[in-house]
């Protein structure tokens, strides 16, 4: 873990050349011949009723919704998929472990959540809920090589494919992880952002000892959630509930507090995962407070279980097709994937480094959009250095002042926008919408 509350990867001998071909083997941004297509090409082409879309991947179902049994969904970020088939797979014998994130067991640590393997319901069941936090595999992985089992992983793209392209490397391995249920994440986050919610509230840094970033407020859409943060205030220990809205930085157009990594994959949909689960972000399903998901469906074993427990109705899933699937997450498909090959573009310009990726290289977006991007890339920039300076000089508002200051050029950029696609008339009418409304 470095100063900004980011992992990095070490070798530690660099003097051996087959650990470093190694390295470069099984490293989801090194390995330059095998890509999310012919990972997903090779684990799902050959089933039966499986189809593809080129924005998606494979898939053999879609839905849309969420568990009524139990209280997964209520103790879920969303419709409590996630946590509910981790369970079925548990229960029918399929799996002897879960390898996912859970709180961290020492409460004295500065790092509140790490990657864990669950052995029974009730420690899947504490796996429930979004992180907005970094992790890292080596040490849980060390305890499935050493510990013979079936597991089911759960993580975001990058993961999974480091997860696939180890399995290949490593036979025992591909022996115990059964099952990869994958997460689509819009970007990551640093340690800094959690430390930033409670220093919003009165918790300052270090004082942090457990966060819930996707706390459920009844009766607001899905998307108006809270944050429960719970640490040392004035020495006292207290738990805040705050609405996201009233917070600096949850934004995630923003990018506060993002690694540079995360604007370097071209992998939206968890393209080499079972199952992959997100939130519905659609106009019919975001209004419930209670939340939803959509669910790609990959794996037959795992399609055959929903399709078991949509008849008995201990779900409510609504099949839906790839066009929603995309619409749920057309933003986010659209700085990741569409407007990547500009980010790449800049860096080839300066001659910097960057993964072989699908998405090609090319100045092939508009000024404004191309405008937008290079501002994406310096808030994201500029959040991990004026946080460090804000700490160190133990003033929040010299981090949140230097980044409005930021945030306005990037509002007038998008008003900017608003005219080109609308022009005046169309400006008036949108900006007297707003004021009605």
């Amino acid at each position: 873990m470095n100063d900004k509350g980011l992992y990095e990867e070490i070798i530690e001998d660099t003097e051996n050349v087959e650990l470093s071909l190694n390295v470069e083997k099984v490293s989801p941004y090194l390995n330059e011949d095998i890509n999310e297509d012919i990972i997903s090409n090779r684990l799902y082409s050959h089933q039966k009723e499986c189809l593809y879309d080129k924005r998606i991947g494979y898939y053999i179902s879609l839905y849309a919704g969420h568990v009524l049994e139990g209280d997964y969904r209520n103790n879920a970020s969303s419709g409590g998929v996630g946590t509910w088939i981790l369970k079925e797979l548990f229960e029918n014998n399929y799996i002897d472990g879960v390898i996912h994130v859970k709180e961290k067991d020492d409460l004295d640590s500065s790092i509140l959540f790490e990657y864990q393997i669950s052995r029974s319901i009730k420690e899947i069941k504490e796996g429930a809920k979004t992180k907005y936090y970094p992790v890292e595999l080596s040490k849980v992985l060390e305890i499935v090589k050493k510990n013979a089992g079936k597991y089911a992983i759960v993580g975001i793209p990058s993961f999974i494919k480091a997860v696939r392209l180890l399995c290949q490397e490593e036979p025992i391995f591909n022996d115990r992880i059964i099952f990869t249920v994958g997460l689509i994440c819009g970007h990551q986050k640093s340690t800094k952002f959690a430390e930033f919610m409670g220093w919003q509230v009165g918790i300052k840094p270090g004082d942090m000892k457990n966060i819930d970033f996707r706390y459920k407020l009844k009766g607001s859409p899905a998307d108006k959630y809270a944050i429960k943060m719970t640490g040392f205030i004035n020495g006292e220990m207290k738990t805040i509930i705050s609405p996201k809205d009233k917070l600096h930085g949850q934004n995630w157009g923003l990018g506060y507090f993002k690694p540079i990594a995360s604007d370097y994959t071209d992998d939206v949909f968890n393209e080499t995962a079972d199952i992959v689960i997100g939130d519905a972000w659609l106009p019919e399903y975001s209004k419930d407070s209670l939340g939803n998901n959509i669910i790609i469906i990959r794996n037959d074993i795992i399609h055959k279980i929903i399709q078991r427990a949509i008849t008995d109705k201990r779900v409510s899933f609504q099949s839906i097709g790839t066009d929603k699937i995309f619409q749920s997450q057309a933003a986010h498909y659209r700085h990741t994937h569409d407007e990547l090959s500009y980010r790449l573009f800049k860096l080839n310009k300066k001659r910097m480094w960057h993964p072989q990726l699908r998405v090609k290289s090319g100045n092939n977006i508009s000024f404004l959009r191309g405008l937008v991007q290079d501002m994406r890339i310096e808030i994201a920039n500029k959040s991990h250095s004026y946080y460090e300076e804000a700490v160190k000089m133990n003033d929040i508002d010299h981090f949140i002042n230097n980044m409005e200051k930021i945030n306005r050029k990037y509002k007038i950029l998008y008003t900017c926008m608003t005219i080109q696609n609308k022009g005046i008339k169309g400006l008036i009418k949108y900006l007297i919408n707003k004021i009605v409304k």
